[in-house]
């Protein structure tokens, strides 16, 4: 669907609630894209994600009521209250840091106030991107390698969650004690179980961890092997559908717009000098026969990840954003609201 068109769209009585809300309305100070059209990886029957952001009003500052956001399952949008949307991006939330750098034909509405937090996007971006987008990296991997498994044998399937354990152990350094690479070694080897062929094992050899560290590895851990149990007809469905293919496609882009903030300082949404390599991987360039990524899509992500972690250590941005800024800024929309001068 063409932009003029997602623009008549949101005239129409289905997204009524814009206007109707008691919390939207003209309290909205931001109104775009979001998903694949944001993206630019759009295809014909894409879904069309509306986003936004609407300025708490005076009655839920002055007695701090609880909104954070307005969610409408029926047209896929969510407008995030000023604070809520505020602190989201504190923390360099993929999902919504997205909204600073779309397009400037993608905004559908931006009021003065709207205007000021796209201007200062600077005071939210630092090292936090590595992380957080790191983390939604590896849980997209966790997806694919899902999806990839279903038609695999056991011994493949085992392979998968292994490297899925692996996957999500990259970030453990910077959660947990730290501890001796050697210390937790995980491998496959012949099973002794009649229903199955063979299993991941470990040799652990840890002294003097504190216990609760362990503890929340180890549920970590665990919470891959469980969600791999629980596999069945709706990762099959997803995997007929193209979801696998896109969860690849998804998977670069979030390495693509992290690189773009640690080395650039810029969040760039719409992916202009990606966007063929982007839709080869959605249109299942890099899928075989049998429907499984091919060595080099893990290529590309072995490459991207490497990249990703030089950027990480050589980024000029710094550790935390810049929270003095940030408070300021949030003080003076707020001191506005309550003032009656917005």
């Amino acid at each position: 669907m063409e932009i003029k068109e997602i623009k008549k769209l949101l005239t129409t009585t289905e997204y009524d609630f814009l206007r109707t809300n008691p919390h939207l309305g003209s309290n909205i100070i931001l109104l775009t894209i979001g998903g694949s059209h944001a993206y630019g990886t759009n295809v014909e029957g894409s879904d069309v994600d509306i986003r936004g952001c609407s300025l708490n009003s005076k009655a839920d500052i002055l007695t701090n009521q609880n909104f954070e956001q307005v969610t409408d399952n029926a047209t896929d949008t969510t407008i995030y209250a000023f604070n809520k949307l505020v602190s989201l991006l504190t923390n360099c939330n993929p999902n919504t840091i997205e909204m600073l750098g779309n397009k400037a034909e993608h905004y559908f509405y931006v009021s003065p106030i709207g205007r000021e937090l796209m201007d200062n996007v600077e005071l939210f971006l630092s090292k936090k991107a590595a992380y957080s987008f790191g983390g939604y990296a590896t849980a997209q991997l966790r997806r694919l390698d899902n999806k990839a498994m279903r038609t695999v044998n056991q011994t493949a399937q085992e392979q998968h969650i292994l490297n899925s354990i692996n996957n999500a152990r990259q970030s453990f350094p910077d959660m947990y004690f730290e501890y001796p690479d050697d210390s937790i070694n995980l491998y496959i080897d012949q099973s002794h179980r009649e229903d199955l062929d063979s299993e991941i094992f470990m040799d652990i050899n840890l002294k003097h961890y504190p216990l609760r560290d362990y503890k929340n590895m180890w549920g970590a851990m665990s919470e891959i092997v469980k969600e791999y149990s629980k596999l069945g007809h709706r990762n099959q469905n997803a995997a007929e559908h193209g979801k696998l293919a896109k969860h690849m496609m998804h998977l670069i882009r979030m390495y693509m717009m992290c690189l773009d903030i640690l080395e650039k300082g810029q969040v760039i949404t719409y992916r202009t000098n990606e966007h063929d390599l982007l839709m080869d991987i959605r249109n299942g360039k890099y899928l075989d026969r049998n429907n499984q990524p091919i060595p080099e899509f893990f290529e590309m992500v072995h490459d991207y990840e490497t990249k990703m972690e030089y950027a990480k250590v050589n980024t000029s941005l710094p550790e935390k954003p810049d929270y003095k800024g940030i408070n300021e800024f949030v003080m003076s929309v707020n001191e506005r609201v309550v003032k009656g001068e917005v």
